[in-house]
């Protein structure tokens, strides 16, 4: 496919590289098959142990240089990546699309993402601020600095597999950090693309070979990297039970983690919701991405007078959506990342109807034409109640819950009672409603919306959530002061030298 030959990409890619150098690497291939119609793509060749060193040890030569930059210079190499990634927009979108398998729309509205967070990254290499603090000691001045902390480590999920790279490295590399990059194993070639853009960059700039690293492989490469003591921060993205073997790892060795881990965010639609916004968001919300998203809606908590109302306008509106091929404009889903994915989403079903949930949109694998990968599937609705266990439980399909309320009070709680904490929002022209949803014994979710979905998030704000999400922030926001240390400093421009809280110390 032509955006393949535009991305640099061939049948067989090294990958593992410290920016424009690829390592040779003894580890196995990774295949990348296309979840849309079950073809491979091309092969990625795993890091070995040996090539794993090689990068380290670059990394940290790199970190040694590139800390000194300034950060506007810093930051101009990052407007110069902006750059090239409005050029290589298309295919890069075509590229996420074909590999993950989400829609061609979403798929360049990932690459988007990147870009804003390149626009936002280099405003900030200009913002790194600290404070300025008054001393109670006389002829002292107090303030407060913020230095790179060194390698940041960055484990991403197949679902976003180039933005949620970019919401880190951009950041890091503003603030002085150098990056090594562990993608998912299924989607490895959009790794090796981007680290191509990259590497045009760094070239002309004469960055320090280190500054951007990938390494590519299993569990087990993640855990060279969540193990290792030189990498001071490590950023992971994926399900809870990864997120907690990464924080055990990483707080063994009393190192920093960025966790966003799991969602199961839910909108509350009120009596006095608009109906027809509330629709648009639910069902971008539910279906998005093919349920794939952390950020994608499982539960709609809906008020007992429109539930009606709202579920036929939903069951209407499911019946019009247009499974198949992602590459396609006209298609809203596309398939699930692997036969895998589509064993977890039966086995839901399977236990939705079980626990007794009732289905009012059935769900079921596609087949026939254009379904040959055996990785297409029914969005489904099911009537439920919140304490299912399978409810309670992360499935990443598209599988949405519906859960009748009475009171305002009853809905949020409802919405709070999940052990995830990532996406929530209420669907309400009422201002009370609306305040009480946002205040403090409102949604306990790091995201909170009113009049909009759980789904999509803008880079000017802080990205992550709470309880089993992992508390992690990225993104936007002071995100930037979890990729750098906080040094407090003392000036003494006195003759003397007194003692804070009056101590005296004479001899």
């Amino acid at each position: 496919m032509q955006f393949l030959q535009q991305l640099g990409l061939k049948a067989s890619n090294e990958g593992s590289s410290t920016g424009t150098v690829w390592i040779p690497s003894a580890g196995s291939a990774i295949a990348s098959f296309s979840p849309v119609d079950a073809k491979q793509i091309g092969t990625v060749t795993t890091t070995s142990k040996a090539a794993y060193e090689t990068i380290v040890k670059k990394a940290e030569e790199a970190f040694a240089i590139w800390r000194s930059w300034p950060a506007p210079r810093r930051g101009e190499i990052v407007r110069q990546i902006g750059e090239e990634l409005r050029a290589a927009k298309q295919p890069l979108g075509q590229l996420v699309s074909y590999e993950m398998g989400k829609s061609l729309q979403e798929g360049l509205g990932e690459v988007q993402e990147m870009i804003d967070i390149c626009d936002f990254a280099v405003g900030l290499s200009r913002q790194l601020h600290g404070l300025t603090m008054h001393s109670e000691r006389p002829g002292h001045r107090m303030y407060e600095q913020w230095h790179p902390l060194g390698i940041v480590g960055i484990i991403s999920a197949f679902n976003f597999p180039v933005a949620v790279w970019s919401w880190n490295a951009m950041l890091a590399w503003v603030c002085g950090d150098v990056c090594i990059w562990k993608p998912s194993e299924k989607t490895p070639l959009c790794s090796v693309a981007c680290q191509h853009i990259v590497a045009k960059v760094f070239a002309r700039n004469e960055v320090p070979e280190g500054v951007s690293c990938i390494i590519n492989g299993d569990r087990e490469v993640g855990e060279w990297l969540t193990n290792d003591t030189r990498v001071p921060l490590i950023s992971a993205t994926g399900s809870t039970r990864m997120g907690k073997s990464v924080g055990a790892a990483v707080g063994a060795r009393l190192g920093r983690s960025i966790l966003e881990l799991g969602g199961n965010n839910a909108i509350i639609i009120t009596e006095n919701a608009d109906l027809d916004m509330s629709l648009i968001g639910a069902l971008f919300g539910a279906v998005g991405t093919a349920g794939q998203r952390c950020t994608t809606t499982r539960r709609l908590i809906i008020q007992s007078s429109v539930y009606d109302a709202f579920t036929e306008k939903l069951k209407k509106a499911y019946a019009q959506l247009r499974i198949g091929d992602p590459l396609k404009a006209e298609n809203h889903v596309g398939p699930l990342i692997d036969t895998l994915a589509v064993s977890h989403y039966l086995e839901a079903i399977r236990r939705c109807k079980e626990e007794g949930g009732k289905f009012l949109v059935e769900g079921g694998v596609l087949e026939g034409a254009g379904y040959e990968s055996g990785c297409y599937v029914k969005p489904c609705i099911a009537e439920a109640s919140n304490d299912f266990a399978i409810v309670q439980h992360e499935t990443f399909a598209p599988i949405l819950y519906l859960i009748k309320y009475d009171t305002i009070e009853e809905a949020i709680a409802y919405q709070n009672g999940v052990p995830q904490g990532l996406s929530s929002a209420i669907m309400t022209l009422n201002l009370r409603e609306a305040e009480r949803f946002l205040s403090v014994a409102g949604s306990d979710c790091g995201i909170a919306n009113v009049n909009i979905g759980t789904s999509g998030a803008e880079i000017g704000g802080a990205f992550g959530g709470e309880k089993e999400t992992g508390g992690g922030r990225e993104s936007g926001s002071d995100a930037w002061k979890a990729y750098m240390r906080r040094q407090t400093n003392t000036i003494n421009y006195s003759t003397k030298l007194p003692l804070a809280q009056g101590i005296k110390f004479d001899i």
